[in-house]
């Protein structure tokens, strides 16, 4: 098991997918190439490098609170040395406390933004076997994102397909 999400935070040097905010709603641009359950599989090639690059995308939204939206971004990076967590999060949520995680009930701590963007801020972390393994056989994943202190906004994110569709990832 992962002992601590926290620790596992990831460089914010890495180029990706061109990631655009569409009204309240956060989408990844790219040519959708698969259906993984509730995970679309992406392409793009990003701006200066010489092939393509892959992820399990999937945009959600907080159940009570509809303009409250998160783009889960799942890939290996260019160089094929790491597997990423990438989630882009609404303006406006409080930096300092970080983005929370559960997974079927079981609290897998905090992971820090690494950067705010025009659309959202980005929190990014490194998946290691274990985190892997406990998202790929999880039924549903819980991100908390706080707007103050004390106030959470749980995000339900279905794991249905993210174990297909991270198998598939080039």
């Amino acid at each position: 098991m992962m002992q601590n999400f926290s620790r596992h935070i990831a460089g914010a040097g890495l180029a990706l997918l061109a990631i655009v905010a569409a009204g309240s709603a956060v989408v990844a641009q790219g040519v959708v190439r698969a259906q993984y359950g509730d995970w679309q599989m992406s392409c793009d090639t990003p701006p200066g490098a010489s092939f393509e690059q892959c992820a399990i995308i999937q945009n959600v939204m907080a159940e009570d609170q509809p303009n409250v939206g998160l783009s889960v971004i799942v890939l290996r990076t260019a160089d094929r040395e790491a597997r990423l967590l990438r989630v882009l999060a609404p303006l406006g949520v409080l930096l300092p406390n970080g983005l929370g995680l559960n997974v079927d009930g079981k609290d897998m701590g905090r992971v820090a933004f690494v950067r705010c963007l025009p659309n959202g801020c980005v929190a990014e972390v490194v998946l290691d076997d274990s985190l892997i393994e406990t998202l790929s056989n999880g039924k549903s994943a819980i991100f908390v994102v706080f707007k103050t202190p004390e106030e959470g906004i749980g995000i339900p994110v279905s794991l249905n397909g993210f174990k297909d569709g991270f198998a598939q990832l080039p």
